[in-house]
């Protein structure tokens, strides 16, 4: 029985994001400059002439991987935290605690992260310039005049804790590790 064109188009939208998931994959763990389109399909398990019918090119494909991300709904997440009028404590203690979920049950987040520090990295970006930075150093500051959180550069502490958060994200990447971690151990970091 011949397939109807809602059967073809959700094949085709399934297939896509097969591609994009896949790759996602593949590009965390390969890089950007490590990655040829032939190895990639090989990768997935589909022939290098339908990566073709769905990106024109590897950096198209890319392009698509790092708009998805960006982490948009995240950062919209920790900005209204970061508003909320309650003590830098709490704060550091919800976003350890999210960051413990997200790293511990969704493979994509980690790939996320990697992918994200992974650009920065290879631009050469300075990492004070990621938002999610930013609105840590915000909570930080706070919590510093709280004395809930312990002294010295809010940025450092920042990079210190997202850092920890970079490696469990690799270690999910790459030796899909299990053991996450936790949301004590991030928070602890920053205690006073």
């Amino acid at each position: 029985m011949p397939k109807t064109e809602e059967q073809c188009k959700q094949m085709r939208d399934d297939m896509r994001a097969r591609i994009l998931r896949e790759s996602a994959i593949y590009f965390a763990k390969n890089g950007f400059g490590n990655t040829k389109i032939g190895d990639l399909a090989k990768y997935i398990g589909i022939g290098q002439g339908t990566m073709y019918m769905y990106f024109k090119s590897k950096e198209e494909l890319f392009e698509e991987i790092r708009k998805t991300a960006d982490n948009k709904e995240e950062l919209k997440k920790m900005k209204l935290l970061v508003k909320l009028p309650i003590p830098a404590k709490l704060k550091i203690e919800k976003i350890s605690a999210e960051m413990e979920k997200q790293l511990a049950e969704n493979e994509e987040y980690a790939v996320k992260i990697t992918i994200i520090s992974q650009l920065m990295l290879e631009q050469k970006k300075d990492f004070s310039s990621n938002e999610f930075y930013k609105e840590l150093v915000k909570v930080i500051k706070q919590g510093q005049k709280e004395g809930s959180v312990v002294d010295g550069d809010p940025m450092y502490l920042a990079d210190l804790y997202w850092g920890n958060i970079y490696l469990y994200a690799l270690k999910r990447v790459f030796l899909n590790n299990q053991k996450t971690v936790t949301k004590e151990t991030l928070s602890r970091l920053l205690e006073a």
